[in-house]
């Protein structure tokens, strides 16, 4: 039996390619053919270069003008503007394919984010149903094109519906906590109070640290890592009174988890809401990062004390000038590695390390 096959290009000719080819066979000018049929030269122009269609009222007098059935001419369009619609579906299906390479569709469906499913139709469907927009030209403009700080970006760069996809559970995250409207004071109260539990249990800051932050219009959210996002952080306002400061566990270490989470609330207080900003790690030369650098670094050690860190020379050194200002003593240790006064090596033993739970 031989198999039986169905054509289908990937062109569309125009009907007017087949009028202008009568045209020639005949000897018949436009200009003719526009007063035969009782039509403009220009409407008689624009149907030959496929830039208007024919109608049926034309195609009645196409066939009045030429002898050739107006059902030829309307099967002819028809036929034509199906063609059209049949690749402009392909290059979109192609185009939405492609999009979905870059998104980390495994990682939304493994924390049930989204629903699997082998249509792949469908599963563009879903993603854009979790990034809470219609098409991947509105996905660009909401996640992709706004202005954006990066304190490092080459994971950015490199896999952004990664990078995305972390933010986007961070904000279904924050869309959950409750928050009184942004209150800048009561914020800044709240990081004092957030500081002095730092030496307590995870248990113990993490609770304080989520309730004082929504107290004053903050939510803090704790968002798993994706593989290829590589973030640490990020802040972004998601309503004119309502901040995101979403943080991982990208370096477990307890120094750099205090020092982002510190980094991304001077974001908050001090810099440009329309902005989001990320942190990926590599120290990008930006006033607003620098200066959340330094907001971050003066409250883990206050600059009237930053001035005994040359002289912490052994572990019991560091513990006890860890005890007096109150902080863990990784945090001593991360600064005495990041200023160059020991090697990155020493004393590593003093930083904690922070991992998921197990139902995280």
């Amino acid at each position: 039996m031989i198999a039986q096959y169905t054509f289908e290009p990937d062109y569309a000719v125009p009907p007017g390619e087949t009028l202008k080819e009568l045209l020639e066979s005949k000897g018949v000018s436009q200009a003719e053919l526009a007063v035969r049929a009782g039509l403009t030269e220009k409407t008689i122009s624009l149907i030959i270069n496929g830039s208007a269609p024919i109608s049926y009222d034309t195609a009645e007098k196409l066939e009045l003008s030429l002898g050739v059935p107006a059902r030829f001419w309307n099967t002819r369009e028809a036929h034509y503007r199906e063609a059209l619609l049949k690749m402009g579906e392909r290059e979109r299906l192609e185009k939405e394919l492609e999009w979905l390479k870059g998104i980390p569709v495994e990682a939304l469906v493994g924390r049930r984010f989204i629903t699997a499913t082998a249509h792949k139709g469908e599963l563009v469907r879903e993603v854009l149903k979790f990034f809470k927009v219609s098409s991947i030209e509105a996905w660009n403009e909401v996640y992709i094109e706004p202005a954006v700080q990066f304190r490092g970006g080459k994971a950015h760069a490199s896999k952004p519906g990664h990078v995305a996809a972390w933010m986007r559970m961070g904000e279904i995250a924050a869309e959950r906590i409750q928050c009184r409207p942004y209150d800048e004071p009561k914020l800044r109260e709240a990081l004092k109070e957030i500081r002095q539990s730092m030496t307590q249990p995870a248990s113990v800051w993490q609770k304080k640290m989520i309730e004082l932050c929504a107290a004053a219009g903050v939510a803090v959210v704790f968002v798993k890592e994706i593989a290829g996002a590589s973030v640490s952080g990020v802040t972004k306002w998601i309503s004119k009174d309502k901040a995101m400061v979403a943080i991982s566990l990208k370096y477990k270490r307890d120094d750099q988890f205090w020092f982002t989470f510190f980094h991304e609330v001077c974001h908050v207080l001090k810099h440009n809401k329309k902005t989001v900003f990320y942190e990926f790690g590599d120290q990008k030369e930006n006033p607003q990062e620098q200066e959340a650098d330094r907001f971050a670094r003066d409250i883990l050690i206050p600059p009237q004390s930053a001035s005994t860190l040359p002289k912490l020379k052994s572990k019991a050194n560091i513990q006890q000038f860890a005890l007096e200002i109150g902080v863990p003593p990784g945090i001593v240790v991360g600064r005495l590695q990041h200023d160059g006064l020991c090697p990155m090596t020493y004393f590593h033993g003093l930083k904690k390390t922070y991992e998921w739970s197990k139902d995280e």
